[in-house]
């Protein structure tokens, strides 16, 4: 399954919440050039590599996706690890972008797409401005990005409206257990 949706729109704070209550779900886990924001970790946010390490991933085949996002750093999906909680037959859930989820819609047409929205374009400025991890530059920029990725809501098989974490934590939890047996594998 593919978690997407605009920037702020709460995409970690969802998948967050899923890690915590639903450890029986495999959240991918990323390769990024971005710089950690405060408090996140190596390893289990992100992995934090440079451009170097980067370029020799996606020149091996080792990406899913990959994608420049904001028009600044690269973030991608490395594939062994999702092949390998697939064929275990785990339920998996990818955290990504627009430009992520459209590569996995080519690359693995199965996949279950899902895109995330704000309650209202308005709500998802009040949050970006809120989290105060951006300059005002960075802001207009993921704003106007995400004015674009909000138009591609149609591209998806359902969506989300992430009015209250919890509840948004809920419906895809729902979409998991129309596909897996959670009983059986939560035991």
């Amino acid at each position: 399954m593919v978690l997407a949706g605009p920037t702020a729109v709460g995409k970690g704070t969802v998948a967050a919440c899923i890690r915590e209550e639903h450890p029986e779900i495999w959240i991918s886990v990323s390769v990024t050039t971005r710089p950690p924001r405060p408090g996140e970790v190596d390893g289990v946010h992100y992995h934090f590599v440079d451009d170097t390490d980067f370029d020799r991933l996606v020149a091996t085949g080792g990406l899913l996706e990959w994608a420049v996002v904001h028009g600044r750093h690269r973030y991608g999906t490395p594939r062994a690890a999702v092949e390998e909680q697939l064929a275990a037959g785990r339920p998996s859930l990818l955290e990504l972008d627009l430009q992520g989820a459209r590569q996995v819609r080519q690359n693995m047409p199965e996949a279950l797409m899902v895109f995330l929205a704000p309650p209202s374009f308005e709500e998802l400025e009040r949050r970006l401005v809120g989290r105060g991890t951006e300059s005002a530059e960075e802001r207009a920029r993921r704003l106007e990005t995400a004015r674009e990725e909000l138009a591609a809501e149609s591209e998806f098989d359902v969506t989300i409206v992430n009015t209250e974490v919890r509840a948004a934590c809920s419906q895809l939890v729902d979409l998991f257990s129309s596909t897996h047996d959670f009983t059986s594998e939560a035991q």
